[in-house]
């Protein structure tokens, strides 16, 4: 009788692990893509979710994606981008004035 119950406690102890273990797991790409300040965090903890649950290389894929950071925006493209936006400025202060 007693070690029934405390089979049963063990069970119980060894359940909530795993089940303290998956949640950490699942989390884990989330929680490194948002410590690192990445713009796809939230996809990045999705796809670690996902991977999880399916127990396929997602999970992996999702650890990767949060240590890599795309650079944020080309230079030459963040130059045009800052060109259009003095354009568009002078537009609105002609049209504004007549």
């Amino acid at each position: 009788m007693i070690l029934d119950i405390f089979a049963l406690i063990v069970m119980a102890i060894l359940l909530g692990f795993v089940i303290w273990l998956v949640v950490y797991l699942g989390n884990m790409p989330g929680d490194i893509a948002r410590k690192r300040n990445h713009p796809q965090s939230e996809a990045i903890s999705a796809l670690g979710w996902i991977g999880l649950i399916t127990m396929g290389i997602g999970w992996f894929v999702a650890m990767v994606w949060a240590y890599y950071k795309p650079d944020a925006i080309d230079s030459g493209l963040q130059k045009r981008v800052d060109e259009m936006e003095d354009q568009i400025r002078q537009l609105q202060e002609e049209g504004g004035k007549s």
